[in-house]
């Protein structure tokens, strides 16, 4: 039986985006309490009943904890313009859950605002 789960995690960090004209609020120095969902898709074991263990998901998400939070996004590396799509693009680049296919990642920048990239 082929299936989906999903874990949410969340992050303080600080942004401002440099693309954006200089009169766009987002222009500005700001923060955000950040939520990240990693959903990945696999096979459910027979004999353990899951995908994988939802604490497989924490153990995967903890180096990018690690990067992310209470930082200035702009200065990791490959964040110079931390929209949330570039830093959807970010995570599912680098989070690898062993057994299980990523297969998607969403920022939620706000509780109303977010953006995903499918894998």
């Amino acid at each position: 039986m082929r299936m989906e789960i999903e874990k949410t995690f969340s992050f303080e960090a600080a942004h401002r985006l440099p693309q954006v004209e200089s009169s766009h609020k987002c222009f500005r120095l700001h923060g955000h309490s950040f939520r990240v969902t990693v959903r990945v898709r696999g096979e459910v074991d027979a004999k353990k009943g899951w995908i994988v263990d939802f604490a497989t998901l924490g153990e995967a998400w903890q180096p990018l904890h690690a990067l992310l939070d209470h930082q200035y996004l702009n200065e990791v590396p490959g964040l110079e313009n931390p929209t949330s799509e570039l830093l959807a693009r970010f995570v599912a680049e680098r989070i690898r859950v062993p057994q299980a296919h990523v297969s998607s990642i969403t920022v939620h920048e706000t509780c109303m605002a977010s953006a995903s990239i499918f894998l």
